[in-house]
């Protein structure tokens, strides 16, 4: 058994009388004696002291793992993987947006727009229909030699973050990566792939990549799906008493969104103020006018006031859908969502949709046995009790209700050292800086 800390600061050896102390010792005892001599210039001396002695420690990440290691080894956890669970907090708290800030765009160049374009275009082709948030116009894209497939991405700091797996044939995927790996490299960047599926676990392997599970993606099959039986009667009551109640839905194609922009803008805007939050980006939709025109709506009126919408994204070769952006009036009817979903289902297996990804549940479906990585059981536990940041059992469970097939999903990361600094650079770039976590 390891021994803790306190332990092994006990049995060190004394320092000999006499010996010189070392230097960052001498600089250390300067700063009370300034700051008692001077109080103002003391303190700005200190500070200047101290980050001249702690800056190399936090730049460097192999120490920052053994700090992290033998916080862990005090408490009887295995740290062989113990870097992983600290990067991996951060993470969930980037996906679930704790830094929020509004989102400044770039004016897009010529070039950018050509590449949005030419990426769009090949949307229809692809089989997942999230390739569609692209569209949202915050990402670059790096298209492979043939022009078939590309991977978005953004950078944020140090990192250049690829959102899902490479889109387009998968014959294509591993020239992708490892042109996207070659790129980060050239401007001394970390490749980040944020949110892959199992599929794109040997390419992990291949490129010398950690692979870390962020959580579990609902699908429901279409061609499944029913309400009839008794399995379905508390969620066939709910939506029954909605209809009953008022409640009426309406998918409005992508061509007759433009009349309703500025209700559901005003949708949108109540839901944000009620939540206190702000609009953020990359792995998610913003409301943003042409980025919502751009597909389908679904939505929920009362009394013929849009109440509650959601935005679909439909182009797909395999007939999936996405819900992306969804925002509703709070405290109108508690079977307000149940209704949207399920009639959002119906409809789109009236169409001859096959599928639909309901969107992640962070930390779900991570496993607990002895033998898994130490984030695993950290996980597990803001999981279980980290209900003031998110409602982790709370998502899980509302996306429960339609029985999806629930797919893994994962971050991947290269090199060994600590994965602390992407996952930083992950956090920012979704929530759109730091001004937000200070403001939260």
């Amino acid at each position: 058994m390891a021994s803790s800390f306190n332990d092994a600061g006990a049995t060190a050896p004394a320092s000999p009388t006499g010996r010189a102390r070392p230097l960052p010792v001498v600089l250390l005892s300067l700063v009370p004696r300034l700051v008692l001599r001077a109080p103002r210039t003391g303190l700005v001396l200190g500070a200047l002291v101290l980050l001249v002695l702690l800056g190399p420690i936090l730049a460097e990440e192999s120490l920052l793992r053994v700090g992290w290691g033998l916080i862990l080894v005090r408490h009887g956890m295995d740290a062989t993987d113990s870097t992983l669970g600290l990067s991996m907090v951060l993470g969930v708290i980037a996906s679930r947006g704790l830094v929020r800030m509004p989102r400044r765009r770039r004016a897009q160049t010529s070039e950018a727009s050509d590449d949005l374009a030419r990426a769009i275009a090949l949307l229809p082709r692809q089989e997942n229909a999230s390739a569609g948030l692209v569209r949202i116009g915050d990402k670059r894209m790096l298209f492979s030699d043939c022009g078939q497939g590309f991977i978005m991405y953004a950078r944020q700091g140090r990192s250049l973050v690829a959102l899902f797996d490479p889109v387009g044939p998968k014959h294509l995927w591993a020239p992708l990566v490892e042109k996207f790996i070659a790129e980060a490299r050239r401007s001394r960047s970390r490749p980040v792939f944020y949110q892959v599926s199992a599929d794109f676990l040997p390419l992990t392997v291949d490129m010398r990549l950690q692979a870390l599970k962020l959580g579990e993606q609902a699908v429901v099959d279409l061609s499944t799906f029913t309400l009839a039986g008794g399995d379905w009667l508390k969620l066939r009551r709910s939506i029954n008493r909605a209809e009953r109640d008022g409640l009426a839905f309406e998918l409005v194609a992508a061509d007759a969104v433009s009349p309703i922009l500025d209700e559901l803008q005003a949708v949108s805007d109540t839901w944000l103020a009620a939540h206190k939050a702000a609009e953020k980006g990359f792995s998610l939709g913003t409301f943003d006018r042409n980025y919502v025109a751009s597909g389908p709506v679904a939505v929920i009126r009362l009394e013929g006031k849009i109440v509650a919408f959601a935005t679909l994204m439909t182009a797909s070769s395999h007939g999936d859908a996405f819900i992306d952006l969804m925002r509703h009036v709070p405290g109108v009817h508690r079977g307000m969502m149940d209704l949207l979903f399920v009639k959002i289902m119906e409809t789109l297996k009236a169409d001859g949709f096959r599928t639909l990804n309901l969107g992640m549940a962070p930390l779900a479906g991570l496993s607990a046995n002895r033998r898994a990585p130490t984030w695993n059981h950290v996980a597990g536990q803001i999981y279980e009790h980290g209900e003031r940041f998110y409602n982790f059992r709370g998502v899980r469970a509302f996306k429960e209700k339609f029985d999806p097939d629930w797919q893994p999903r994962y971050l991947a990361v290269a090199g060994r050292g600590l994965p602390i600094l992407s996952l930083i650079d992950v956090t920012l770039l979704i929530g759109g800086g730091l001004k937000g976590l200070i403001r939260r």
